[in-house]
């Protein structure tokens, strides 16, 4: 009778242990998962409020844009205090954002031709922009290595990717060239919203694009060419030789000889002796401005251990209010 109630005992005791054991268990992965809760909350927090940070940047550089159109008699260039990069510290965090004129680079939707009509002298036609995007991928100092058989290669197939229709360039690709592709896909057939998405374009190679990228952009729903004049710096140069034919060395004394503060209107510019002897005709003259549509916003914020990025594009209407055409997270930064 005593050895089973010592065995009774026993398995008793077992039990409560395990029952124990148990508890201790669950009760360390409940306080696990609720400090996790808690710290995935933190995290959240601490995001939407680099978030909103970083919005807050967006509204302030818009009614930045507004107040210097009102004082600048459309006038822009890089003396004024936009153009400064803007730090500004918070408590536990900061705000670190600099405004860039998007019409200071080329804009790779200017290829897109009229393809209303199918004829063929029609697509055979090389535009003035695109003359100018291939002197652009030939200069030495940028694209050292890229021959002009890729050259014009990739001035074809990006007026086909802008273009609405299917018809083939000398040097183009349209949607039977992608297809074909391992990873197949179709061409956009519309303007680009971001100018990354000339990694697509036929031609268009990885060991080379990302020297390109600098000197060109995207701009929203416009397909003109319009280079403010005052706004190019000098490692901007072959921006400006590609759209005038001067050479780079050229466009960059003629950057750096430029007024502080900037060229008063276009003749001024079209006047200087470099522009004079190319004796541009009526649309490449057309080209140059000494104000700005649009401009981009690269900003970075900070709160405790989180970041945020963002890039936005500022459209100034004719009526000088400003609103935002397009926002993506990520950026520069």
């Amino acid at each position: 009778m005593k050895t089973r109630i010592a065995r009774a005992r026993g398995v008793a005791l077992l039990i409560v242990l395990l029952v124990v054991a148990l508890v201790a268990i669950v009760g360390t992965e409940m306080v696990a998962r609720l400090q996790l809760q808690a710290q995935r909350t933190a995290n959240i927090k601490d995001s939407n409020q680099a978030y909103w940070y970083a919005l807050g940047a967006e509204q302030y550089a818009r009614k930045s844009i507004e107040l210097l159109f009102e004082q600048s008699n459309d006038k822009i260039h890089l003396d004024q205090p936009w153009s400064q990069e803007f730090i500004y510290p918070l408590d536990n965090g900061g705000i670190k954002a600099q405004l860039v004129d998007l019409q200071s680079c080329f804009n790779l939707n200017s290829l897109r031709t009229n393809s209303q009509s199918n004829n063929t002298n029609n697509r055979e036609q090389v535009t003035a922009t695109m003359e100018a995007f291939h002197r652009l991928m030939l200069t030495r100092d940028l694209l050292p290595e890229l021959d002009s058989f890729t050259a014009d290669t990739v001035r074809d197939s990006l007026a086909d990717w802008l273009d609405e229709d299917d018809s083939l360039r000398s040097y183009g690709a349209e949607d039977i060239d992608y297809e074909s592709l391992p990873n197949p896909y179709l061409a956009a057939n519309t303007l680009m919203l971001n100018k990354t998405e000339l990694r697509m374009v036929n031609g268009v190679s990885p060991e080379w694009i990302n020297e390109l990228l600098p000197y060109v952009c995207a701009i929203p729903n416009d397909a003109r060419m319009k280079i403010n004049v005052n706004t190019l710096t000098e490692e901007l140069a072959p921006v400006l030789a590609a759209v005038t034919s001067l050479d780079t060395e050229q466009a960059a004394r003629l950057i750096a000889g430029r007024p502080a503060d900037g060229y008063d209107d276009v003749a001024t510019f079209l006047a200087e002796p470099d522009i004079t002897a190319l004796e541009l005709d009526e649309e490449r003259s057309q080209w140059f401005s000494v104000t700005t549509q649009y401009f981009i916003l690269y900003t970075k914020t900070r709160y405790n251990n989180a970041t945020f990025s963002m890039s936005s594009v500022f459209f100034v209407g004719d009526d000088n209010k400003v609103s935002v055409v397009r926002r993506e997270f990520g950026g520069r930064y």
